[in-house]
């Protein structure tokens, strides 16, 4: 029998279910068309800007890329107001959460996070051979009280998701400033907000605070959903001194394309873009909370680009027969919930496509 050549900690991983391709769907199912509403993505696409941009940099490709991203960094700092050292780019935000492990997370040390996870949380901490201890969560929201409660001497890194996924919903301003009081100062605290820009709930923190008063922690930010450029994987950390400066030892060597980085600086110079994008995204939040009232269904209100509802059938039987119609979504089931489905918002065209398509399969 071969040896396992495969390191134990990594086999403890779950790998990422990205769910099906639209393609994927269509040949199986010899669908036409497929609406795909399951992976958070922006409906509108990319800002005309960052396509320009990319047109104008095709000539470029033949050149590395420059690895520290400056351009894009200075426009971060100038926007964030915050000091261009303390930020890094990565290849989507996930690369970030992946250089944080590897810079401080040593084997056995623990990283603390809320139940029903983004998939790299448990991912990186196993890959770094750490301990992960996921805390219960209060209903669909985070219970920082117990997150706080679960650090000990041994904890590193501890994750919140602000705005979760797959919830959607927040943690708050007066909670989040009583937990990093109670936090030790060598425990670093990183607040993934993928979905900050949606947020209109008036009690959201700004945790860049954190940052600018020099604490151990990181906000972490991405290009692939409000600006449209999921294609492209760019996101990116914003932190304290020590933290970013174990970042860049970490960082990989030209890791993010010359494409991505033009097509991020000029998506952020597009704010009427980014504003259409966001409304978007409320103008169906408010329509889909009417139909799913309308319904009967019970669901998470959110403050990102999804929406998490109990069909209250097999979410399994849902997804499937979905699927069958042209819809792709997540099912419940990967979060432990199995009557549940997650619903990204799309174009309000595509929103009433769901609805009718779930109307048929609920019954409702």
């Amino acid at each position: 029998m071969a040896k396992d050549l495969v390191c134990s900690c990594v086999r403890r991983i779950t790998p990422y279910s990205p769910g099906k391709f639209s393609k994927e769907v269509m040949e199986e199912l010899g669908l036409t068309e497929v609406h795909k509403l399951a992976s958070n993505e922006n409906p509108l696409g990319p800002s005309p800007k960052a396509v320009e941009a990319m047109r104008e940099a095709l000539t470029e490709v033949h050149v590395y890329p420059d690895p520290v991203c400056r351009e894009l960094t200075a426009a971060l700092a100038q926007r964030l107001e915050v000091c261009a050292d303390s930020i890094v780019v990565g290849r989507g935000s996930d690369e970030i959460i992946h250089m944080l492990g590897l810079a401080f997370v040593n084997p056995g040390e623990e990283v603390v996070y809320s139940a029903m996870p983004f998939a790299l949380y448990p991912m990186t901490t196993h890959i770094c051979d750490g301990v992960p201890r996921e805390v219960p969560a209060r209903g669909f929201e985070h219970d920082l009280a117990a997150m706080a409660d679960a650090i000990t001497d041994m904890t590193k890194l501890v994750i919140i998701g602000n705005p979760c996924n797959p919830t959607g919903t927040i943690s708050r301003r007066d909670e989040v400033r009583w937990f990093m009081d109670r936090v030790p100062e060598d425990v670093i605290v990183l607040f993934d907000e993928a979905y900050f820009e949606y947020v209109d709930d008036p009690d959201y923190p700004d945790c860049l605070e954190y940052v600018r008063e020099g604490r151990n922690v990181v906000v972490m930010r991405t290009f692939s959903k409000a600006y449209g450029l999921a294609g492209l994987r760019i996101g990116y950390g914003v932190a304290g001194p020590c933290v970013a400066e174990g970042l860049k030892l970490v960082r990989p060597p030209f890791n993010v394309a010359t494409l991505a980085q033009v097509a991020a600086l000029a998506a952020l110079d597009d704010e009427a873009h980014l504003r259409a994008s966001v409304d978007l995204v409320h103008e169906g939040r408010a329509y889909l909370y009417r139909e799913l009232d309308s319904m009967g269904l019970t669901y998470v209100p959110t403050q990102a680009n999804f929406i998490l509802l109990d069909t209250g059938l097999d979410s399994s039987e849902v997804f499937d027969a979905l699927m069958r119609r042209g819809i792709t979504v997540r099912t419940g089931d990967i979060f432990g919930l199995p009557t549940y489905i997650r619903v990204s918002f799309g174009t309000m065209a595509q929103n009433r496509l769901f609805v009718a398509a779930l109307r048929e399969v609920t019954g409702r």
